[in-house]
């Protein structure tokens, strides 16, 4: 089954801000959640503990970190947030 892979306003305008080469790299990363947006074994993927739904980030390189939502009834991949790291690091309290 393939995905379409769909932004929120903000995750898309952060991307657009991103230079040329940035954007190529979290473009590229987030086109794999198309063929298989579940975690696995590589680690880049978790699904993150949440009461109420099933949120996952997605590590993009060392640089910037992917929060989404799976649509399975829709086929479609919600790209929610999307971030440096550090700002993820200081949203949910890990730095």
């Amino acid at each position: 089954m393939t995905f379409a892979v769909l932004f929120r306003r903000s995750a898309a305008e952060f991307l657009n801000a991103l230079p040329e080469k940035s954007q190529r790299i979290v473009t590229a990363k987030l086109a794999t959640l198309r063929i298989d947006p579940y975690p696995g074994s590589g680690g880049d993927k978790e699904r993150l503990k949440t009461d109420d739904m099933e949120v996952f980030r997605l590590h993009i390189g060392r640089s910037f970190t992917a929060l989404y939502l799976i649509h399975t009834d829709k086929n479609w991949v919600e790209i929610t947030h999307l971030m440096t790291i550090e700002q993820a690091h200081k949203r949910y309290g890990r730095l």
